[in-house]
């Protein structure tokens, strides 16, 4: 898909990118019914330190890059089609990171089921195969305070991610940050399929055999290195490209 062919109806590409994400993650059973958020900085002219978000009640199917929210750091809602707000959970969230991290566009949340299993253990993720190995002591920790309604949580919140990319929420989910939104979006796929094996293996009744810590911070390594590879202004991301073709195959609406 080209830049041209994202860019319809005089939407921004961070509009398109951003519901283009919302369809994946329901289209890889990621999403919980009207809850959990992905946001994205907004374009410029919608805001100066705004961001895009979900509109409160629709699912994650029905998110399109026309309908999504644009609100401000303080809450002010400056664009909204749908006309029914935001969660506030997702604002709380969400404006924090973004107000902390100027290096972050994106925020994705997550509620799934091998998500809050990990999340409710003590141990976290463990080194057991090269999913895991991407996030070897990379992995931040906030501890729960309830639905996340009061903005006081915000600086605990960023204060515990630091200048991590990735995040478990204990007792409660996963969240990653991206510079872009197909990273964010790769970043939770990978941490997906890490909880989904870690919970297979633990499940299985065979022997867990973890990678040892030296070559788990060097696979973890190599995993920054191929990052940085790709880190070059302009250069198109081939993966999210990829999943770009599949939300258009699979969920032609989303970027009207």
């Amino acid at each position: 898909m080209t830049l041209q062919e994202r860019v319809t109806a005089g939407l921004a590409v961070e509009r398109v990118d951003l519901a283009a994400a919302y369809r994946l993650i329901a289209e890889f059973g990621m999403d919980d019914s009207i809850f959990t958020h992905i946001s994205a900085r907004a374009p410029g002219e919608e805001g100066e330190h705004a961001f895009l978000i979900n509109p409160y009640g629709l699912r994650f199917d029905e998110v399109t890059a026309g309908n999504l929210v644009t609100v401000d750091l303080d809450g002010n809602i400056l664009r909204d089609a749908y006309g029914a707000g935001i969660n506030q959970a997702g604002f709380t969230i969400h404006s924090a990171i973004h107000a902390a991290r100027p290096d972050v566009h994106c925020v994705l949340h997550t509620h799934t089921v091998a998500g809050v299993a990990i999340s409710s253990m003590e141990e976290g993720i463990l080194p057991l195969n090269q999913w895991s190995l991407q996030f070897h002591d990379r992995v931040a920790f906030h501890d729960y305070e309830g639905v996340a309604l009061s903005l006081e949580e915000r600086e605990r919140l960023v204060a515990d991610l630091g200048d991590r990319n990735v995040m478990i929420l204990r007792n409660h989910g996963l969240l990653t940050c991206g510079r872009t939104v197909g990273e964010a979006f790769s970043l939770m796929h990978n941490l997906e399929r890490t909880c989904r094996a870690q919970l297979a293996v633990m499940s299985s009744g065979g022997t867990p055999r973890l990678v040892d810590r030296a070559l788990a911070e060097h696979t973890a390594g190599q995993f920054e290195a191929w990052s940085k590879l790709h880190d070059t202004p302009g250069k198109a991301d081939a993966e999210w490209a990829a999943y770009m073709r599949l939300a258009k195959k699979r969920h032609p609406d989303f970027d009207s």
